[in-house]
């Protein structure tokens, strides 16, 4: 009997589940790994930054008015585009979280609740 192991469901649906896995621990590992100042638009664009980055532009690099309404066009652009994208990662990460819940019991689910605090806690330090 010649068995092929790629078509065999239950190795499929393994790789997928340690894939799928591996891609949840990611997510909920860079939210509550990593600074949440690297994840912020800021207030540099919030206080007029994107006005302040204009104005040097415009001053050091001689822009015409044209090339100016242009460059303001890309950088409100530039920054939508990072917001919509911080939207979506803060989703993924919070469908993750969700996820992983549903799948522990009562008890496991206040440890890794105290696990997600300990993080959130040392990137405040």
């Amino acid at each position: 009997m010649n068995c092929v192991p790629w078509k065999n469901p239950r190795i499929i649906y393994t790789l997928l589940f340690v894939f799928l896995s591996g891609a949840v621990a990611g997510a909920v590992s860079a939210r509550f790994g990593m600074s949440p100042e690297r994840h912020k638009v800021g207030p540099f664009w919030k206080e007029g930054g994107r006005e302040i980055s204009l104005q040097r532009f415009k001053k050091e690099l001689d822009l015409t008015p044209q090339q100016a309404g242009e460059i303001e066009i890309v950088l409100d652009d530039f920054v939508m585009y990072y917001q919509t994208l911080q939207a979506q990662m803060d989703d993924v990460r919070a469908t993750g979280k969700n996820r992983i819940l549903k799948l522990l019991r009562e008890e496991q689910k206040q440890k890794f609740d105290r696990m997600l605090s300990d993080l959130q806690a040392k990137q405040l330090r």
